[in-house]
């Protein structure tokens, strides 16, 4: 077939594949502008205000690649059915960041003594500079992607992020909906019906767009006839406001800002970069030939955009994209999706729209999110890894523990500490452990299942030397660290208890290295699993 010189701008398909990917996005929004206002109780107008038109700019930006990208490789492949890689914020990362960053960071710098509106732009300043940060490490390994994939093996990529997902994305939002049960329940259970179960609806719209107003709609009838949820109250109207993401260089001022929270950070970008090399294969299998390295690159691009000018979330390329092949849409969904996305974002048109969405509904498409995430990681993981990486979920159960004792209104901070510092004689204080075992926990999960996963395939070296690289972690606080709030150290400054905890850890992670090391030396025999695993 000669190339096409001009291929078509929309198709009916991109109708469907339009609202799918905008409802992802604006969920995503929501969640965000809900877990930072009605959970830590941020100032709303420096939410909408300022980060959300520069986390949009960075959806238009990275859609608007992937539709040229699409495009040309239309053209020179003579294609008609090309599908352009959809683009749009990271669930579990930005989730992560409202929930594990942001919000705590908030919170610190009200207590360092910032006033609320201080405090505010700090922890903007410092989800600007995270995002900086995320996307440099993405700029970076996209011209090393492959190498990290093939030296931490799937079950620590996948389930260190599956933690997350099932812990985290699952149960904290699955509490938020449950607090308008009602509303919360039905629109999860809607769902699962439509995505889980596959069943049909008496309308032909996306199942997700379908529960996404039916949830909205029930949750303000109930609440219009006195039967809503304590604490039901109608949003403000507001008016549309424009808001020119410029760039800045406020980033700068929060570089020192994310220190403490490079654990979670750098893991965040990582696992972008494994991700849009999964996604680049899926599209390749569903028939459409990107370069790996451009997907990357735009995707990093993107996310330096964002941040440069405000953003806090960062962009992904989505796993779905044989999903939305299927659905018809070809490469004018992309485009529609980032126009609307990035000029609603930047005229308040977003902001309005999210402002009034529930979280009972936002955070039900959260739990589904979660539950896909972690099915999918079984999916993808060899069978015999699937144990070391259920065992890589447990820190990341630590961190919840930590979140929810950390906060005042559960436990006051003068108790708190109190509580890391007693001991009952039976080892080190309960506390002090649940919050070293949180702190760092998506690379505690990665060096857990992949020392696991080669003590399986019987690699104990490797085993070992994966410990070696968690026990030079711990010491210096990248990974359990001792301080509360999680930040990094030197190990001569520690004194105390704070000492004791951290050699203790580093000493455990350095026994067992030694010990895989020992049992390394032995002859071992040729078993009939080996053959399975060599295959």
């Amino acid at each position: 077939m000669p190339p096409s010189s001009s291929p078509r701008w929309f198709v009916a398909g991109d109708i469907n594949g339009f609202f799918g990917l905008v409802v992802d996005n604006l969920s995503i929004l929501g969640f965000i502008a809900a877990a930072l206002v009605g959970i830590f109780g941020f100032p709303a107008e420096v939410v909408f205000a300022r980060m959300f038109p520069g986390t949009a700019l960075g959806v238009l930006v990275g859609n608007l690649i992937y539709t040229v990208m699409a495009r040309r490789l239309a053209q020179r492949t003579g294609r008609d059915d090309v599908t352009a890689m959809p683009l749009g914020l990271d669930a579990p990362t930005s989730i992560g960041m409202a929930l594990l960053v942001l919000g705590p960071a908030f919170v610190a710098f009200k207590q360092q003594g910032m006033d609320v509106a201080a405090a505010a732009i700090a922890t903007w300043q410092l989800g600007m500079a995270s995002l900086v940060v995320m996307g440099l490490l993405k700029f970076v390994l996209s011209f090393a992607g492959e190498a990290v994939t093939r030296l931490v093996p799937r079950a620590g990529l996948l389930g260190s992020i599956a933690g997350i997902a099932l812990v985290l994305m699952g149960f904290l939002p699955l509490v938020e909906a449950l607090r308008s049960p009602v509303v919360g329940f039905v629109t999860l259970g809607l769902l699962l019906y439509v995505l889980v179960a596959k069943g049909r609806l008496p309308v032909k719209l996306p199942g997700v767009l379908v529960a996404f107003v039916f949830g909205t709609a029930l949750y303000y009838a109930l609440g219009a006839m006195g039967f809503g949820a304590a604490g039901f109250a109608w949003p403000q109207a507001t008016s549309l406001q424009v808001v020119l993401p410029w760039p800045s260089l406020g980033f700068i001022d929060g570089l020192r800002y994310t220190v403490p929270y490079l654990p979670l950070l750098l893991p965040f970008g990582l696992l972008m970069v494994v991700g849009g090399i999964n996604v680049s294969e899926s599209a390749r299998a569903a028939g459409d030939d990107y370069r790996t390295r451009d997907i990357l690159l735009a995707e990093a691009f993107s996310t330096l955009v964002a941040g440069v000018c405000g953003g806090v979330a960062q962009t992904t390329p989505y796993i779905g994209q044989p999903a939305y092949k299927h659905m018809g849409a070809r490469s004018g969904y992309t485009l529609l999706t980032g126009l609307f996305i990035g000029i609603g974002g930047m005229l308040g048109v977003v902001s309005g729209l999210v402002q009034w969405l529930p979280l009972a509904v936002l955070a039900p498409i959260i739990v589904y999110v979660a539950l896909d995430i972690t099915t999918q990681a079984f999916r993808a993981t060899p069978p015999r890894h699937t144990m070391a990486m259920v065992l890589g979920f447990l820190p990341s159960v630590a961190y919840m523990l930590s979140i929810k004792v950390g906060n005042p209104a559960w436990i006051a901070s003068d108790r708190l500490a109190a509580l890391m510092s007693a001991s009952d004689g039976h080892g080190l204080p309960e506390m002090a452990v649940i919050v070293a075992l949180g702190n760092g926990f998506i690379i505690t999960a990665m060096i857990w299942i992949s020392a696991v996963a080669a003590m399986i395939d019987g690699r104990l070296r490797r085993a070992s030397m994966f410990l070696i690289v968690g026990a030079v972690l711990a010491l210096f606080g990248v990974i359990h660290s001792v301080h509360p709030q999680g930040g990094i150290y030197l190990p001569w400054m520690l004194e105390g208890l704070p000492r004791q905890v951290s050699w203790q850890f580093v000493g455990a992670y350095a026994a067992l290295a030694a010990l895989l090391g020992l049992l390394s030396l032995q002859a071992r025999p040729i078993l009939a699993d080996d053959v399975a695993i060599a295959d």
